[in-house]
């Protein structure tokens, strides 16, 4: 466990510890070089004691390292300091999809299409590099405090489910597809059913399948059909509802055969989510149910790390069922369809035949059935010949993955290194603080690909400076190495030459280090190293520069896709528009086609559609004689928007934030009667109307 404060690889400092898993712990760093926060992923100690799975783990993180985009977390680096093998990824402030859905239990039709979509997006990118993810859960995917959902331990999974993980360890049985659940073949399929589950889990609250023990969830994946999610969300649009059920059907070619395609679906959803368009291809065995068998059910148990349990799975009428359905089945679990199953059973028939005709020649020949002569032909000679230098070539391109020897002492690593037939050069010897014959570095580092047959060169721990060739001094020198970190790209070369080492560079975009200049260097400054040795330095680009896409006209959703895709970030504002359409973007703050750097924000307004003009009016009328009135002033939308009655010869009418421009006023007065000598003789009633006009507010 690292402590606050530690270095690791004289660059990340640990700030804090932020979470812990099966595999391994998680911290927040500080990367002093770039000048950013990171987040660390450290393999506990008993993973980083299984050298083959360390491997396996180093091979497919620095895979994955090759994915750039906005709904991933990117990896940085992977080393090893110590014993202590890690991973730097981008650190994400946020909370896990799993937290998200604890706290608010069913999210709604939107919101879940909204994460599934960019959940989707980040998948596809992966599988456009033939890198299939293999534990999609709610664990890891992430919900940035911006909103923003990213996927995280691409390759990682792969190498642990290359090596005898519990998967209690794992914590995935829940949403692992039918094919990881039997250790069957597994492609990018298996990931659409995954999401599948999540997106399950996302609109109803729960998983679809559980249980006390791993394996009962597996059979579970295998053999029960699942709840309709409407059962537990009864509003759920039959589109979603249909796309969840198309995503974890069991047989992997009844699902969705690319990530695009249920991104094409989930689209369209979003826009007419009440439209039935999903199409799952029919059950070609009228849905008869799979038995498990008694071997498939211990190879699960196997492994998944669980015991057997007294009491196994009833089956139901097995000998019937399975004897019925045995051939489909096997073809369902092989996730093979029947034209390569055919070119299989072709392919070994020939085999077959050509193994049968082999041995016939060789009894034949033990017994002097043929005879030939005992001089070869010249054109047996160039056939054998050729054949052996096809496979003394094909061993020397055999690619080998280095083992990571640093902290070793000598005769360990040299064991270790020899036993993947490469063989330890040691280079030199440098005061150290870790015991004498400790190796401290090596070139090329752990992790590196190598042909079979090349030589590692290691720098050992001693009491002073020299130089060794396997444990015999030869005349190399050592030298001290040059510190460059921020001299100019030139300079720094010069340097570096000047002391009698090569340079070998490589080129990274920075935000923190001016373009030319050089970022780090290996080994650092100050420390000792033959001479002629190999110094690489690492020279800033500069911020990373793209060019802003237009988005003017584009839908909210699309457009900030498509922002993002290109690095930059993304802020909305909305305005009402008689011109633009609801929803569809009315202007950009960043003009398309301005180049700028990476990581920019765009400000995009989005438009609310037509403004809603008011109207108000007030007026006022009068009558002679009158000791009285009512009033009632009518829209030409049909609504009263003011009346009443008064007291004297006077009314005055008036109204606001009215929607329509004109209206009637009525108003019915109560005039009084007089004689020709001033006295009241009653009262009359006389009705005026009055078309008016509104004023726009």
């Amino acid at each position: 466990m690292l402590t606050v404060g530690t270095y690791l690889a004289d660059r990340y400092e640990i700030v804090s510890k932020i979470g812990a898993g099966g595999m391994s712990d998680v911290y927040k760093a500080k990367d002093h070089i770039l000048g950013r926060f990171v987040a660390i992923k450290v393999l506990r100690n008993e993973f980083s004691e299984d050298r083959s799975f360390v491997a396996k783990f180093r091979t497919e993180a620095q895979s994955a390292a090759g994915l750039e985009h906005p709904n991933i977390v990117n990896i940085y680096d992977v080393g090893s300091e110590e014993g202590l093998y890690y991973i730097v990824m981008e650190y994400v402030e946020g909370i896990t999809l799993k937290t998200y859905i604890e706290k608010k239990g069913q999210l709604s039709f939107k919101e879940s299409v909204s994460i599934a979509i960019q959940v989707a997006r980040g998948i596809e990118a992966a599988h456009n590099k033939q890198i299939t993810h293999r534990d999609i859960k709610p664990q890891n995917i992430i919900i940035s405090t911006e909103g923003k959902v990213k996927v995280t331990d691409f390759g990682i999974a792969r190498a642990a489910s290359s090596n005898t993980i519990s998967s209690d360890v794992m914590g995935s049985v829940h949403y692992s597809s039918p094919e990881q659940a039997r250790n069957g073949f597994v492609d990018g399929r298996s990931d659409i059913y995954s999401l599948g589950i999540v997106m399950y889990e996302m609109v109803t609250g729960r998983v679809p399948f559980d249980g006390d023990t791993t394996v009962a969830v597996a059979i579970q994946h295998l053999q029960e059909e699942m709840v309709p999610p409407s059962n537990y969300a009864p509003n759920l649009p039959i589109s979603m509802e249909k796309i969840i059920l198309k995503c974890t059907q069991k047989n992997p070619d009844r699902r969705y055969q690319t990530i695009e395609e249920l991104l094409n679906d989930l689209r369209r959803a979003l826009v007419n989510p009440d439209e039935d368009f999903v199409v799952i291809a029919p059950l070609v065995d009228n849905g008869k149910t799979k038995v498990i068998s008694g071997e498939e059910l211990k190879q699960i148990k196997e492994q998944r790390g669980v015991e057997p349990v007294a009491e196994e799975p009833k089956a139901v009428d097995e000998e019937e069922e399975y004897d019925e359905d045995e051939e489909d089945d096997e073809e369902e679990e092989s996730g093979l369809n029947p034209k390569f199953d055919k070119a299989v059973t072709i392919m070994g028939i020939v085999m077959a035949a050509v193994i049968l005709i082999v041995i016939i020649y060789l009894i034949g020949s033990v017994f002097g059935l043929f005879r030939f002569s005992s001089k070869p032909s010249d054109s047996q000679n160039t056939e054998t010949q050729t054949e052996t230098q096809t496979e003394t070539q094909t061993q020397t391109e055999q690619m080998v993955v280095v083992e990571n020897v640093t902290g070793l002492n000598q005769e360990a690593a040299k064991n270790a290194i020899e036993a993947q037939g490469l063989y330890m050069f040691v280079i030199a010897q440098q005061k150290s603080d870790k015991p004498a014959g400790t190796v401290i570095e090596q070139d090329p580092v752990g992790g590196s690909q190598v042909e079979a047959g090349s030589t590692i060169n290691v720098i050992i721990a001693g009491d002073e400076n020299v130089s060794y060739t396997d444990d015999s001094t030869d005349n190399t020198t050592n030298k001290t190495v040059p510190r460059v970190v921020g001299n100019l790209e030139k300079d720094a070369a010069n340097a570096l030459n000047s002391a009698g080492f090569k340079v070998e560079k490589s080129y990274e975009y920075s935000d923190s280090v001016d373009a030319g200049k050089v970022i780090s260097q290996s080994p650092s400054g100050g420390a000792s190293a033959a001479e002629g040795s190999k110094v690489t330095i690492v020279i800033s680009q500069g911020q990373k520069s793209v060019d802003v896409p237009n988005v003017l006209g584009k839908a909210e959703e699309k457009a900030q896709n498509t922002l993002a895709s290109a690095g930059l970030k993304v802020a909305i504002e909305e305005a009402h528009s008689d011109a633009v359409e609801v929803g569809k973007v009315i202007k950009q703050s960043i003009a398309g086609g301005k180049t700028v750097p990476a990581g920019t924000t765009v400000t995009i307004t989005v438009s609310l559609g037509a403004e809603k003009s008011s109207y108000s009016f007030s007026k006022s009328y009068s009558a002679d004689g009158a000791i009285g009135a009512s009033y009632t002033l009518t829209g030409s939308d049909g609504k009263t928007y003011d009346s009443g009655e008064v007291d004297g010869p006077s009314v005055s009418v008036s109204a606001s934030d009215m929607p329509c421009e004109s209206g009637t006023v009525t108003i019915t007065w109560e005039i009084e009667t007089v004689d020709e000598e001033g006295v009241s003789s009653g009262t009359t009633t006389k009705t005026e109307t009055h078309n008016v006009s509104f004023s726009k507010q």
